[in-house]
């Protein structure tokens, strides 16, 4: 029996795309914890900074606010916290700095027209290559393609590689 004698419209067939996670080898560091708990930490930091600078976007909320409004059987390790804090503050306390370099390196896109996680994906990404000294600049702009391709559209890793790898050479941070 056919598609469409069986009233299946194939436009109407939702597709799903199923992306996978970044694999991560779990070798122990001198502290005794695992790159794997340092990676999740750092990662979901980078989650809730994304988070919490997309509400500031959209609603206007103060940062202090947004960062402590979870509530407490979902809030996230301390460590964690500490780290998306300091995103958040970082790229709040440079927005006009960091948004003058995406306005540089995304000549044909105006800040304000690119879309708000994309935006901010950039935006915390461009604050710790310039200002996370322990964060290696293939770190910062791996985390930042895949949070857009959890978080933002289709073309939203391409672009966000293209306009953070344009950054790392025109700032010679070396990759």
């Amino acid at each position: 029996m056919s598609e469409a004698s069986k009233g299946i419209s194939i436009s109407t067939v939702p597709i799903v795309r199923r992306r996978r996670a970044p694999v991560v080898s779990e070798t122990h560091t001198q502290q005794g914890a695992t790159h794997q708990d340092a990676f999740s930490t750092r990662h979901r930091a980078r989650v809730l900074a994304l988070q919490a600078l997309y509400e500031i976007d959209s609603s206007h909320h103060e940062p202090g606010n947004v960062l402590s409004s979870e509530p407490p059987q979902t809030a996230p390790p301390a460590r964690s916290r500490a780290f998306a804090k300091k995103l958040v503050e970082g790229v709040v306390g440079r927005r006009e700095e960091i948004d003058a370099m995406i306005a540089l390196h995304a000549p044909h896109w105006p800040v304000a027209q690119i879309p708000s996680i994309d935006r901010n994906i950039l935006r915390i990404a461009i604050f710790e290559l310039l200002s996370v000294s322990d964060t290696p600049p293939k770190v910062a702009i791996n985390e930042a393609v895949e949070l857009a391709k959890v978080f933002g559209s289709e073309n939203s890793p391409k672009f966000v590689n293209g306009v953070l790898g344009s950054v790392v050479e025109s700032e010679q941070l070396g990759i």
